[in-house]
């Protein structure tokens, strides 16, 4: 079955930006590609994908209501104000005669993570769409796009840069309200304490965002140990949702009777071995490569960049252990997110089956060899990795082998 989307509209006016790091024989060739051009808000299809924008909408936010009235207001300049639409496309062609301009979206898969879409300016859209009846036909607004294509392999690091506003303001809203005082406590004492960034502003270097990626990764209530089909892979691929998913799991059992049922209470047990897991796992992923490939060296894999010769080395994320070498996070994610099965629930409380750093080392050979061996076939795209389900999928079954093994020889 055929579910691609395409859409054709009738635009003001559309232009490339011609990508500037494009030699000039291939300038209008080279990718990334960028397009801007003006809508008439009434013409705004209403099948633009909604899957890739990393924000739920909520109308009801006074920035949201200040969109909603200079849409429907008497003023000409809407299309100044507002920050307009970013989509990401597959292709993208413009007839200057008939201004009609196509966008193909591709295909949108179930069981893959989109890239095509509507990457930032979801409020805008949403309002737009819900209340343009409301403007005057002699008084015409129009809405800012710009589409990209060729982002495919960028496009998580699109998407959050795009998005980082609203992002930090809802962990800081959250922090504000308490959400993350359990949190708190439980890494009080740690080396990287302090270094956590809970709101806007603070100098920590590490994002709430990116630990509850982390954490994410080890939630049996939402991944079940035995489950076949669901993977974290949205802890690579979108990091915004990770914070959603914390903020529904509050709001749904804080002060209730059923508060111990929340997945991120039953997590704290094993919360600081978990970030202790990943600096174990950044500082001895070369170790395991040359464990896997007796004659290769790491450093030539893309995705890995070493120290340069009198420069300063690189740091452990968590302990801040001096390293020669930074490994992608495209290859660290799925590798670590494996450890999730070596995780019960016990007494309400999540605990370790095994002791998880033994298994890491006994482990990492297999792990790092399969990433390394996806990113090649894939290229030699470390993201594609990250993206890439089915390479979760063999990990995290290396790993339930490795345990089933263990267990059968206690």
């Amino acid at each position: 079955m055929d579910n691609s989307i395409t859409t054709k509209f009738k635009v003001a006016s559309c232009k490339e930006i011609l990508n500037p790091y494009a030699t000039s024989k291939d300038k209008l060739l080279a990718t990334p590609r960028m397009f801007v051009a003006i809508c008439d808000v009434m013409n705004l299809p209403e099948n633009f994908p909604m899957e890739t924008n990393p924000r739920d909408q909520n109308l009801n936010t006074k920035v949201s209501k200040k969109i909603k009235e200079s849409l429907i207001g008497t003023d000409n300049d809407f299309y100044l104000l507002n920050r307009g639409i970013l989509l990401s496309a597959k292709d993208v062609s413009f007839n200057a005669y008939s201004r009609e301009l196509e966008i193909d979206f591709g295909t949108q898969y179930e069981n893959e993570t989109p890239v095509y879409g509507n990457v930032d300016g979801g409020h805008t859209y949403r309002i737009i769409l819900e209340n343009r009846d409301s403007i005057s036909s002699s008084n015409p607004q129009y809405v800012k796009l710009e589409i990209l294509t060729g982002i495919d392999d960028i496009f998580q690091d699109l998407a959050e840069a795009r998005n980082t506003s609203t992002q930090v303001k809802d962990s800081s809203i959250s922090n504000l309200q308490g959400y993350f005082d359990k949190l708190k406590k439980t890494v009080a004492g740690q080396p990287y304490a302090d270094n956590i960034s809970y709101k806007e502003n603070e100098e920590g270097a590490i994002s709430i965002n990116e630990i509850l990626a982390i954490l994410n990764m080890f939630n049996i209530d939402r991944y079940p140990v035995n489950d076949e089909k669901n993977y974290p892979t949205v802890s690579y691929n979108g990091n915004a949702q990770c914070l959603n998913y914390y903020i529904e799991a509050h709001e749904k059992y804080s002060g209730t009777s059923e508060e111990a049922e929340n997945p991120y209470e039953k997590m704290l047990p094993i919360v600081n071995d978990i970030f202790h897991l990943y600096d174990q796992l950044e500082l001895h992923v070369q170790s395991y490569y040359k464990q896997a490939f007796s004659n290769g060296k790491y450093g030539s894999i893309k995705g890995v960049v070493v120290a340069k010769e009198g420069k300063p080395v690189y740091k452990s994320k968590f302990l801040e252990r001096p390293m020669g070498y930074s490994t992608a996070k495209a290859f660290i994610y799925p590798m670590l997110a494996t450890m999730r099965a070596f995780v019960t629930e016990k007494n309400g409380k999540y605990c370790w089956e095994l002791d998880p750093f033994k298994m890491l080392d006994e482990l990492g050979p297999t792990l790092i060899e399969t990433v390394v061996r996806g990113s090649r076939d894939a290229g030699n795209n470390p993201n594609a990795v990250g993206k890439n389900i089915q390479i979760w999928k063999t990990l995290y079954q290396s790993a339930f082998i490795q345990k089933l093994k263990a267990m059968m020889n206690k």
